[in-house]
Order: structure tokens, then sequence, then C-alpha cells
């Protein structure tokens, strides 16, 4: 569906107020850094490794909003004392996931949690983990041994392990020599064969890997190689992969390398991952293909009907096959032959600086309500990418496909009017760079030892406007802990960076711009009178803990709240001199 979008410059307090949950959802946190931090904070232990950090959405405590999720996986290149038994007997499966808001910071500018630490804890009641195991996941080994007599590792717990034994359904029977004597040929080890630990209850789990494992039962789909992880509202942790029927045999179709000249997302496929139960789901009953597989493999495929509806309501459009469509729709948008003919009005992907290169724009995930609908519509989850006229920079379009029940699937395009500049995502990144104060901050953040991160550059809009924004993140160059320190801001004429997003809007529209627009932990900033004492001694606490504030403030470069302490510590110092 093709629309036009005015792109005004008329937001005011009332507008951002009015898309408040919008505002609420814009993602500060990239996947990159974010996965940095989170090994950091939550790896726990060495042998544990997070992957990656996929987006969702949640409703959570009555609230839409969107997250950021990641499992924490055994990382058997890092187990202690690596040994055959270790390897395949008693660290058999990772623990747990972290999970956090897109858009929420710690006063120390790291990310918030909703889910976090071994056993999960939640902070709030409307997510829990209750089957936090996962034997099947995107980083396993071969195979592993179940219900054995050798001790299986569940979690550390201080200077103590916890272990456990497995109750599920997951794997074969591996009790029988005639099953020993088949799994040490397939393994090439005699080590299965005369092994004591295993018991005629003993179970082998194989294709753990999950992407291998439904490639295995279904050779002829294409998988997305970003598969995500939903908690069910049982607590149990389950696999989302998007599955595509390809062929090269569509006459009259350009063909994109690999993947032939036709493809559809018409297969969903959950894999739990505490029991490895592989479910595959029509997505798309109009594909001729698919139709065809079906009939060949009637006991395989289920309708999307019977896919249990807290996990269907975490499907999203994925990422792989939208940017196959966008690619197209640069050239085949142009719907008159002449224009066509002489590629008049190409468009091409954005392109951006990162590291010192450049590199595509990718799609992303947000809510929002899309331009239009801010009256009678709803948030929902889209997938979104701006376009501009090639070898031009302005903006040309916006591509979003919708995610939500009843509109799943549905592509809407915005197309920006010709008679006037729209900036695009590359003039934004050239305007942020010429401005001096950010200019500064960011060359300040890239000496002594620490490194400035420019995240993802997010063009949202507003009832008809567009917004910019762009996190940015401050990280050692050892021992990396990327730390979430500016936004940056960018509407019609203005480029305002800030502490946080709701001072960077503040600054921008002026104080109409409420707090309760914005649900984002601010960074607190003290007040630059320090309390009055009677001690001395309290005093000469004061000043220690404001000048140590100062130094730290002075190595990250971060001279606001250096200024702010010298202004406490001199406060302090003026009333240590009162009292002599």
């Amino acid at each position: 569906d093709v629309k036009e979008f005015p792109a005004e410059e008329n937001l005011t307090p009332d507008a951002i107020h009015r898309n408040s949950l919008t505002i609420k959802n814009i993602r500060l946190w990239d996947h990159r850094p974010l996965l940095t931090t989170y090994r950091q904070l939550q790896q726990i232990r060495t042998y544990y490794d997070f992957v990656d950090v996929d987006n969702d959405r949640y409703t959570i405590d009555g609230e839409y909003r969107q997250i950021m999720l990641s499992p924490r996986e055994l990382s058997y290149d890092s187990i202690p004392g690596l040994s055959w038994i270790n390897e395949h007997f008693t660290y058999t499966h990772g623990y747990g996931v972290v999970l956090g808001p897109v858009n929420r910071i710690s006063k120390e500018g790291l990310p918030e949690f909703f889910i976090k630490d071994i056993p999960p804890i939640s902070t709030t009641p409307s997510l829990k983990v209750t089957r936090p195991e996962i034997y099947f996941s995107e980083k396993a080994n071969d195979y592993v041994f179940v219900k054995t007599t050798a001790k299986e590792f569940d979690y550390p717990s201080g200077d103590q392990n916890v272990y456990t034994e497995y109750k599920g359904t997951g794997g074969i029977p591996a009790g029988s020599l005639l099953n020993k004597l088949v799994f040490a040929a397939r393994f090439g080890t005699m080590k299965i064969l005369l092994s004591n630990d295993i018991t005629a209850e003993s179970r082998i789990m194989i294709n753990r890997t999950i992407l291998p494992r439904v490639a295995k039962i279904a050779p002829y789909l294409r998988f997305d190689q970003d598969p995500y992880m939903v908690i069910t509202k049982d607590g149990r942790l389950v696999w989302i992969i998007d599955g595509y029927t390809v062929t090269d045999m569509i006459p009259y179709s350009q063909p994109i390398r690999r993947m032939g000249n036709y493809i559809r997302n018409s297969v969903k496929v959950v894999v739990d991952a505490y029991n490895g139960t592989t479910d595959f789901y029509i997505n798309d009953d109009t594909d001729p293909l698919i139709r065809a597989y079906a009939t060949i493999f009637p006991t395989l495929y289920k309708p999307l009907a019977k896919m249990p509806a807290d996990i269907r309501a975490h499907l999203r459009y994925p990422q792989d096959l939208f940017t196959i469509q966008a690619r197209m729709f640069e050239t085949y948008h142009m719907t008159d032959p002449q224009i066509f003919y002489n590629k008049e009005d190409l468009w091409a992907t954005p392109r951006r600086n990162v590291g010192g290169g450049e590199t595509e724009m990718e799609p992303y995930y947000t809510i929002m309500k899309l331009p239009g609908e801010e009256k009678d519509g709803k948030e929902e989850f889209l997938l979104t990418l701006p376009f501009t006229p090639a070898k031009r920079d302005n903006m040309a379009a916006l591509m979003a496909a919708r995610s939500d029940v009843p509109n799943y699937g549905k592509i809407v395009v915005y197309i920006m009017p010709k008679q006037k500049l729209v900036f695009g995502p590359r003039q934004i990144e050239a305007r942020i760079d010429q401005d001096a104060e950010i200019s500064q901050q960011l060359t300040l953040w890239s000496q002594r030892g620490s490194q400035g991160i420019r995240g993802s550059l997010l063009a949202i809009p507003v009832e008809g406007s567009l917004l910019y924004v762009e996190p940015l993140y401050l990280a050692a160059e050892a021992g990396s802990l990327p730390e979430l320190r500016r936004v940056v801001v960018s509407y019609a004429n203005k480029v305002v960076m800030e502490e946080t997003l709701e001072k960077a809007l503040e600054s921008v529209f002026g104080n109409g711009v409420e707090r309760k627009a914005v649900s984002l932990q601010e960074v607190p900033t003290p007040s630059a009178a320090a309390p009055s004492v009677a001690s001395l001694k309290e005093l000469a606490r004061l000043a220690q803990e404001y000048y140590n504030k100062a130094t730290k403030a002075q190595q990250q470069g971060d001279w606001g709240r250096y200024g702010e302490a010298l202004k406490q510590l001199e406060s302090v110092i003026k009333q240590m001199n009162s009292r002599k």
C-alpha cells in the first residue's frame, strides 16, 4: 500500500504526549553494544555466552513494550577441565535469559533488566521463566546424555554448583546395547559403548543446534539466519525460526543471488528449548509450493491456527525477506513504463559510516502508530527502512512491514513530497558531525583509552513529521563495557544532544514535554549546593566524594558532570572554611 507522507514540521509538546507509547518505545540500545554489555554484566561464568540479542514485544504490566532478549547459552569451548565426561554428561545445557526494555537506562548508563541473574529473577509479575534450561540452542555441541548416573550441572550458586536431573521427553533412548553400538559408530568413539554412566533410562540428545536441526527435517526449505527466543505464558522457552519456500523456476522474475527468483515466508518453526520438539506451521497457505510439500508430508505441517496463541503473538515479519523486498522495490516502485525503462526514479538504501567504513542501513523493529492512523489506530510492532533517491542523500520514502494481527504481513510505503527537501539519514549524520558540541564530545571520548560509539540512527514518523534519534555510547578500549551516555535528537532544523531522550525532547520542543511523556530512568544530576551539615568530618567525607566524582567524570570526558561535581566540591569547601 503506497501513501503520501506530508513531512511537516509542526510537532508540538501535545503531539509528543498523544504519541507517548511510540516515544517510550524508541530503541536506544543497539544489539552490538548491548551484546557486549550483557556479556560483561550477566555472563556470570566463563562457560556461558550470549550469542545474539533479539527484538520482540511483550505486554508488561498492561503496557505494550518493545524489549531486547538474549539467551544465556553454554559455550563448550570454555568448559572448565574439558573432558569427554564433562562435555557430554555434566555440562549439558545453557541457563536462563536476560531481558530488558529498549529505552531504559540506569544512572550509570547501563541497561535496565526485567529478567536477569541465575536463577532468573523477574522484576515484573507479567514475565517469568519457570523452565530456564536450554538444551537446544544456537550454540551447542553434537550430543549429550541425560538421565545418567553422572551429575548433570544446572547452574552455579556462589562457590558451589547446583546439579539436576533431566525431567523432559527430549532425546532418543540410549540404554540398550544395540543403541550404544549405533551411537558409538555414529560419533566414532568406543567411550559410549564402555560408559558405566549410561543406564536403561538414559537418553541421548543429538542435532541440538537449532538451524541445522530444522534443515535436517526440511532440507528443501531455506531458513532465516536470525532465530529468536520467546517466553511462553507458562514460563517455558521456545525458539521461533522463519522458513522460506524458494525456487528459480518462475518465468519473467528477477533472481536474487542464492535465493532464486521466488521466495515466500510460508513456514514458522517452533523449537522447544528444553525438549527439542520441533513444530512446523504453515504461515502462507496461498503459496503453491508449501501446499505441495504439505501434501507430500501430511503429518509434518500444521495450520497456523494450531500454534498456541501466546507464541503466535510473537511472530514478527522476518528481516531477511524484508531486505530482499526492499531491494526489489528500489526499482519496481516505478509504475510508469517510460520512467521504469529510463530508470529515472531509482531509490537506494541509505548508507552510513560505521567504524570508519560505509555500510547500508539495516531495517529496524520499532513500536509506533502508522502515519495517518493516529486517531483510530493503535501502536503496533513494525519493521521499517527509509529510502533515498539513487546517488542522493535526501529522504524519498519509508517502508514499514506490519507484524501484529490482523495486519500481519501487510507492507506500507510512505512517499515523501518531491517539492521540498526532507533530510535523509546521511544528511542527519552530517549535521550531527558538524555540530560543535557533539563533535567535541565525541573527540574527548576518543582519548585516554576510551571510545565513543554511535548507535543506529532511527527515523520515527510522528503525526506527519519525522523525528530522528541516535544514541551515543562510551566504552573503554580495554574491558569494554559500553554505557549509554548521550542521546541525539534531530527535528526540522534543530540538532540537540542530552543525557536522556527526555531531556533531548525538552530541548527541541520546550518544557511542555513533561516527564510522563517518556518512560526513562534518567541519570540524576545532583544539586549544585551541598547539604548543610554540622560535622567537619562529614564535610571532609563529602569533599572526597565529590572530588572522586569529578575525577571519574574527567576520565570519561563527561564535562557536564565534571562541572557539577566541582560546584559541589566548591560548596563543601566554603562550608568548611566558614566553620574555622
